[in-house]
């Protein structure tokens, strides 16, 4: 999908919204004064002054408003304190073309984990910044639906899901979790890689998670990812918005596929590793049956017996 990002003056787009009144959309995305869908186009104008049509018809529809507009200047991604290592990215990381991954859902007890990788463009750092990426931790969920609806026809991405049942399997024969995110961002990775060919990113930066050293030594006898760079950074999200934007889809697949696990549960099912989670496996064994767990969890959480001990003394009295 084609895009264009404009700077326009604030006269221009009350034009503009006036030009458009006939196909204004009810719906608001976060920070916009309005949002219209011409004839295969959306158009969407920000308070910032940016306003961004996508589509089809993007580039044909920008032409109209392009007299006296600007094309924004780029801005470099805020940057975070990360642990040095000789996998640690270079200072001016927030400006590269990168590939950036981060994983979902690893301290659920309920619900997949998600991982995501996603192909950010230098060039297309400021529309990211302007559809609202950013830490995914600090964004609400209908916040992260709403920017992963948007970015999603924005970047390539690569999405894998490690549904419970599949993790449950793994975890039982001697994987640990830290070893099935490593294949799963590897995969990514890859299939990314392959997605966006002939282009290749400038970097791979991956949420780090474990050590460089633990990390590669879990790949062994893996085809693994081939990179002009490979980076490996805490708080990865502050340093490149790629990062931040697969973090942002990877909660989107996870919320997606919690409320799927919800409605067939047939009750709403609590995120997290709290007493409330316990309190709904409880339930789960009790309307489903123990087995069920395994469809629905990471058994080997310590939940599981906490849910149940109180299974036992909230439907055993």
């Amino acid at each position: 999908m084609s895009h264009v990002v404009l700077l326009i003056s604030p006269s221009q787009i009350t034009e503009m919204k006036s030009h458009y009144s006939s196909s204004l959309a009810a719906k608001l995305p976060p920070g916009s004064i309005f949002s219209a869908k011409p004839p295969l186009c959306t158009v969407t104008a920000y308070k910032s002054g940016k306003v961004l049509f996508q589509g089809k018809n993007a580039e044909t529809e920008a032409k109209k408003w392009q007299k006296g507009a600007a094309v924004p200047k780029k801005k470099a991604a805020s940057t975070a304190s990360v642990n040095v290592h000789r996998y640690s990215p270079p200072a001016h990381i927030g400006t590269m073309s990168v590939i950036g991954s981060d994983e979902v859902g690893t301290g659920d007890y309920f619900g997949p984990m998600t991982v995501v990788a996603v192909y950010a463009k230098k060039e297309q750092l400021p529309l990211l910044k302007e559809l609202g990426v950013q830490d995914s931790k600090n964004l609400k969920d209908p916040q992260i639906i709403e920017i992963a609806k948007q970015i999603k026809d924005v970047v390539p991405f690569s999405l894998l899901t490690c549904d419970n049942p599949k993790y449950n399997t793994l975890q039982a024969k001697g994987m640990s979790q830290g070893k099935m995110k490593a294949l799963l961002h590897n995969q990514a990775i890859k299939n990314l890689m392959q997605k966006i060919q002939p282009e290749q990113a400038e970097a791979v930066l991956i949420d780090q998670f474990a050590q460089p050293d633990v990390f590669f030594n879990y790949l062994k006898g893996q085809e693994l990812f081939q990179a002009n760079a490979t980076y490996l950074c805490t708080k990865a999200e502050g340093i490149h918005l790629g990062v931040a934007a697969a973090s942002i889809l990877a909660r989107y697949a996870f919320v997606k596929r919690f409320d799927l696990l919800s409605e067939k549960a047939g009750f709403k099912i609590p995120k997290g590793a709290g007493f409330a989670v316990d309190e709904a496996a409880a339930r789960l064994i009790h309307e489903k049956g123990i087995d069920s767990l395994n469809e629905y969890t990471k058994t080997h959480f310590a939940n599981t017996e906490k849910a149940k001990r109180l299974y036992q003394q909230k439907y055993h009295k």
